[in-house]
């Protein structure tokens, strides 16, 4: 059974660092994410895209509010990571932006046996 962690706010960044349009990596509690500035919000969403499992996400273009793969063309929503007609894509994380600071709240998955 996996046990869902829940976290506070982690301060990922200043939103100055991040660049319209353009992904940026973190890892965050052992979560690889990737956050993404775009049309003045942020977004955070895992960065290993399920299709080969490759932490690339981050490196991803931005359309019409999705990001896609660079790999292989996945689309995946910025707001729920999911993916066209709803299907589950990517994990998406709540974030703030506080006095010009990014942050982050992420979730650690725990095996319970």
């Amino acid at each position: 059974m996996i046990i869902r962690r829940d976290m506070e706010f982690t301060k990922l960044c200043r939103l100055s660092d991040l660049k319209e349009g353009e992904g940026k990596r973190f890892n965050v509690n052992d979560v690889d994410v990737a956050l993404f500035l775009a049309e003045g919000k942020v977004y955070a969403l895992s960065n290993v895209c399920p299709h080969q499992k490759s932490a690339i996400i981050y490196d991803g273009f931005i359309e019409q509010g999705k990001v896609i793969c660079p790999a292989h063309g996945w689309e995946f929503n910025l707001c729920d990571g999911n993916q066209h007609g709803g299907r589950k894509g990517l994990e998406s994380f709540e974030t703030k932006v506080e006095n010009g600071e990014v942050f982050i709240k992420v979730f650690s998955k725990e095996l319970d046996w």
